[in-house]
Formats: structure tokens, C-alpha cells, sequence
């Protein structure tokens, strides 16, 4: 046999929140609470009957008891940076001498960065991690170009002139 359903000292609240609900989630949750408490149905069917995996069922219920609704906006979404080396903040402290070097025109060596952040940091870092964190920043990694910017095509022209041929074997 089944245990009772709990939460009777919340059911008329669950019943107000059916009648002033304002998307189908808060619905679904008073009705997760309610369908139990008020006409006995199985957990299964509760489930079948609001549309939702019994898993889920269960845990709008059980949010619902703990005074979380689905519209509240209480509840923290998955995401963000709870492990995070450094802040956003001391991440672009770090970057910035680099970010001035691109600017003029210097190439970045990831390398370089790596130490800058491990001593930062204060132990050794990924350099998946390094590369994570340029991306963060909006930096990619950019294919060379097909010709040095310093070169001079004039005297490269010159030279292939005046370059003695070269005898076949």
C-alpha cells in the first residue's frame, strides 16, 4: 500500500494557486498537489493525469511543499561560474597587458598568458582552461596570414631575380 499523501496543511493554498495560475507550469504544480490530497489519486496517476514523468510529479510537490513555486523565480537556474578560478573582473586585470600588445599589433602567445594567469592563480592551470578563459573574453584564435606583415614583396622580387638557377641533376 502506498503512503498517505503529505502536505494537507497546504492544500488550500494549492487550491488558490489552480485558480489564479498564469502559465501551465504554476497550473501543473497546484495540481501535483492537490490531485493527491483532494481526490486520492495515485502518484502514477497524478502523473498521468498533469502530463508529467512521476519523477517529475514528485518534485513539483515537493517544491511546492518546501514554498517554492514554478513562477517565483526563486529557485537558482543551473549554470554560471560556481567554480571559477578567478572573477570576470581580475580575469580582464590579467589580460590586459596583452589586450594593449594586440592592440599594437603584437602576436599572443597562449604560453605566455598560461603563466601570467598560473601566477595569478597561484598553482598550475589547463591549458584548456587558458584557452576557455580567451574565449570568454571574446578573443579567438586566429590562422596566420599567408604573408608576414613586415614583408616587402619588391625585394623578395628582387632576390628570386637575381637568385642563381638551379642545375638539374
Amino acid at each position: 500500500m502506498a503512503r498517505p499523501a503529505r502536505g494537507a496543511e497546504v492544500l488550500e493554498m494549492a487550491q488558490e494557486m489552480i485558480l489564479r495560475a498564469k502559465t501551465i507550469d504554476e497550473l501543473r504544480q497546484a495540481q501535483a498537489v492537490v490531485l493527491p490530497l483532494a481526490h486520492g489519486l495515485s502518484l502514477d496517476e497524478t502523473a498521468k493525469a498533469i502530463g508529467r514523468s512521476v519523477t517529475w510529479t514528485c518534485r513539483l510537490r515537493n517544491r511546492f511543499l518546501a514554498g517554492e513555486t514554478v513562477g517565483d523565480g526563486q529557485r537558482q537556474r543551473p549554470g554560471g561560474r560556481r567554480r571559477q578560478n578567478l572573477s570576470l573582473e581580475r580575469e580582464s586585470e590579467v589580460l590586459a597587458p596583452f589586450l594593449e600588445r594586440a592592440r599594437d599589433g603584437g602576436i599572443l602567445v597562449v604560453a605566455q598568458i598560461k603563466v601570467e594567469l598560473e601566477g595569478a592563480l597561484g598553482r598550475r592551470m589547463a591549458l584548456s582552461s587558458v584557452y576557455n578563459l580567451l574565449h570568454r573574453h571574446g578573443w579567438r584564435k586566429l590562422a596566420p596570414d599567408k604573408r608576414h606583415p613586415k614583408s616587402d614583396p619588391d625585394a623578395q622580387e628582387a632576390w628570386k631575380k637575381n637568385s642563381p638557377k638551379r642545375l638539374p641533376r
